[in-house]
C-alpha cells in the first residue's frame, strides 16, 4: 500500500511540475495551512492529513498554522489579508465561510470575494441523533411525537449560530415539527446530556455521531446529505423521510487570498485533487463519515458554487420566524 502511494504521489508530483513554468516556479518556499481553530476537530486533522503528501508533490514543507479567535474569524481574515501569491492557504469550513457570513453583518471578509477557491476536500453530513430514552425509531414518529407535545421535545446542538443550530429551525420549518432547541458550549456536553437522557435529540455531524449509533448509545434517524452513506445504508436522508430542504452538509475545503494568480491556484488544485485520489486517503476520511471530492469537484468553480449555495441555506434559516441568536 504504502509503494502504491509513493507511486501515486510521484507521478501526481510530475504532472504538477509540468505546470510549474508558468507560474513562475511556484512553489519557491514553504506553504502555511491555516487553520482558524485551536487543534483538535475535524479542520485541524483534515489539515495535518493533506499536509504531507501535498508537500511531497509540491516540492516544499507544508506547514498547519493554528490561528484561532472569534470563532474562526482571526485566522480567516488573516488568510483574506495575506498576499496572494499562493504560499498562505485557508483550511476553509462552513462556519466561517458561510454561517457566520449570514448571522455576523460586519465580518471582516467577503466569503465570496476575498478569497480564491482551490477546491473542496470533503462533505460531512449534519444527522439527527435520537437517545435511548426518546420514544421515536424514525423520523416521521420524531416528528410526530414533536408536534403532539409541541415545545417539549428537545434538540440539542453544539451552540447559537452554528451549523447545527440553523439545522434544527430548517427542520422545523420544513416539518411543522416544534422541536425545542437547546444550545451547548460544544458538542462534547450536548451528547453527554443526549446519553445522559436530559436531551431527547441532537443535531450534529456524522463523524461525531457514528459511534454512538454503532455502539447503541443513541440512534441516527435521518441524514442531511444528497443520497444515503454507505455507512449506514438503513439511514434514510432528509428528503427519503419526507422532510424536502436543502442538503444539510458542511464542507471543508482550500481557499487562498484573491488575486492569487490562476497558474498558481492551479497547481495547488492539481496538488490536492492527487492528495484525495490516493485510495488510503480516501479511506481514511470516508470512515469519517466524509463525502470525499472527486478528480471533477475538486476545482475551484465547484467550491464557489458550494460556499455560496451554503451561504444562501444560512441566510434562509436565519430570516425564519423566531429564529434567535442571542
Amino acid at each position: 500500500m504504502a509503494r502504491r502511494r509513493d507511486i501515486i504521489l510521484g507521478a501526481a508530483a510530475m504532472a504538477v511540475l509540468g505546470r510549474v513554468a508558468a507560474a513562475a516556479d511556484f512553489p519557491d518556499r514553504p506553504i502555511r495551512i491555516v487553520v482558524p481553530f485551536p487543534p483538535g476537530g475535524n479542520l485541524d486533522f483534515t489539515a495535518r492529513l493533506l499536509a504531507p503528501p501535498m508537500a511531497q508533490i509540491l516540492g516544499q514543507p507544508v506547514i498547519v498554522d493554528n490561528r484561532a479567535g472569534a470563532g474562526g474569524v482571526v485566522g480567516t481574515e488573516a488568510v483574506a489579508r495575506a498576499r496572494p501569491d499562493g504560499t498562505t492557504l485557508l483550511m476553509g469550513s462552513s462556519g466561517p465561510l458561510s454561517l457566520l457570513p449570514a448571522t455576523m453583518p460586519s465580518l471582516p471578509f467577503n466569503p465570496l470575494r476575498d478569497f480564491a477557491p482551490v477546491g473542496p476536500a470533503y462533505r460531512i453530513p449534519i444527522v439527527v441523533l435520537a437517545g435511548r430514552g426518546t420514544p421515536a425509531t424514525t423520523l416521521a414518529e420524531l416528528v410526530a411525537l414533536a408536534k403532539v407535545r409541541a415545545g417539549a421535545i428537545t434538540a440539542g446542538t453544539s451552540g447559537i449560530g452554528t451549523g447545527a443550530h440553523l439545522a434544527v429551525e430548517l427542520f422545523n420549518n420544513g416539518s411543522g415539527a416544534t422541536l425545542l432547541h437547546v444550545p451547548y458550549r460544544g458538542t462534547g456536553p450536548a451528547i453527554s446530556d443526549l446519553i445522559a437522557g436530559n436531551v431527547a435529540t441532537v443535531f450534529d455531524q456524522l463523524s461525531t455521531a457514528l459511534p454512538l449509533h454503532a455502539d447503541g448509545r443513541a440512534r441516527i434517524l435521518a441524514i442531511g446529505s444528497a443520497e444515503r452513506s454507505p455507512l449506514l445504508p438503513d439511514v434514510p436522508t432528509f428528503r427519503e423521510a419526507g422532510l424536502v430542504q436543502p442538503e444539510l452538509t458542511t464542507t471543508l475545503g482550500l481557499l487562498a487570498p484573491a488575486g492569487t494568480p490562476p497558474a498558481v491556484i492551479e497547481i495547488l488544485r492539481a496538488a490536492l485533487a492527487a492528495t484525495l485520489a490516493d485510495p488510503a486517503m480516501r479511506g481514511r476520511l470516508q470512515a469519517l463519515g466524509a463525502e470525499v471530492a472527486s478528480g471533477d469537484e475538486v476545482s475551484p468553480r465547484h467550491y464557489a458554487a458550494l460556499i455560496a449555495d451554503e451561504l444562501e441555506t444560512s441566510r434562509r434559516a436565519v430570516a425564519l420566524p423566531g429564529v434567535k441568536l442571542e
